[in-house]
């Protein structure tokens, strides 16, 4: 089954130095019918201004992945992690027993980011923060492996789920496998996936399926995240 989240559909609020767009029930916008999927519980379009971004705050028992689409974010946390990440890579941190950080955009242009939160297998973790580059190279017949929990991708959570990505040249055509869950976002572009177009900033909540084939209408960017297929009781 394949349910199309139309970006000018999403929820979402506007703070000034803020502009984020929710693909699931998050702060004060709540969709019943959109609460998680799977163990996945957020991602977050977030548009932040130049010179801004989030102060310090907590986080616990949480794994939160963030991957930076345009500009760069620079993260700073209570267990003296720091570090700023670029276009086109990837950040985590296992937020576990419990952490502070701030994420701040000093660029000189927008920082538009995907923050994207799975939940862990356990709780009481150890808390850690990571971030890596990854090749901008278009993709011809599989998406990079970003993020996974088996220690088999660059970045690893405390989870069995698994983050994909890939630039495509127009008329590629992929066939991606899926175990359990998976979301599809369109970072960039416009593709076409069970025979319906998505354009940029559009999701497709992915369930029940063994594979999802992929064709670029575009010159495209995508991102595939894999999570178990039914959330624990918390």
């Amino acid at each position: 089954m394949f349910q199309h989240h139309k970006f000018e559909e999403l929820g979402g609020a506007n703070h000034g130095w803020l502009d984020a767009k929710h693909h699931f029930s998050f702060a004060n916008y709540f969709d019943p019918k959109k609460m998680s999927h799977g163990e996945l519980l957020v991602i977050n379009d977030d548009r932040i201004a130049p010179y801004t971004g989030f102060d310090t705050h907590p986080h616990r028992d949480m794994e939160i992945i963030t991957y930076v689409r345009k500009g760069a974010i620079t993260h700073k946390d209570s267990q003296g992690n720091k570090g700023t990440t670029k276009a086109g890579n990837v950040q985590v941190m296992s937020a576990g027993t419990g952490i502070f950080h701030s994420e701040y955009n000093h660029e000189d242009e927008v920082t538009n980011i995907y923050q994207i939160w799975i939940t862990p297998r356990e709780k009481g973790i150890k808390p850690t923060w990571d971030m890596a580059e990854f090749p901008k190279a278009p993709v011809s017949s599989s998406l990079n492996l970003l993020v996974s929990g088996d220690g088999k991708a660059p970045l690893q959570i405390a989870q069995d789920a698994r983050i994909y990505a890939g630039r495509l040249n127009k008329d590629t055509k992929i066939t991606h496998p899926i175990k359990g869950k998976g979301y599809l976002l369109v970072s960039e572009g416009e593709v076409e996936v069970a025979g319906k177009s998505a354009k940029k900033g559009d999701g497709i909540a992915i369930s029940d399926e063994a594979s999802v084939s992929i064709r670029a209408l575009s010159d495209t960017e995508i991102l595939v995240i894999e999570v178990p297929g039914k959330r624990k009781a918390r």
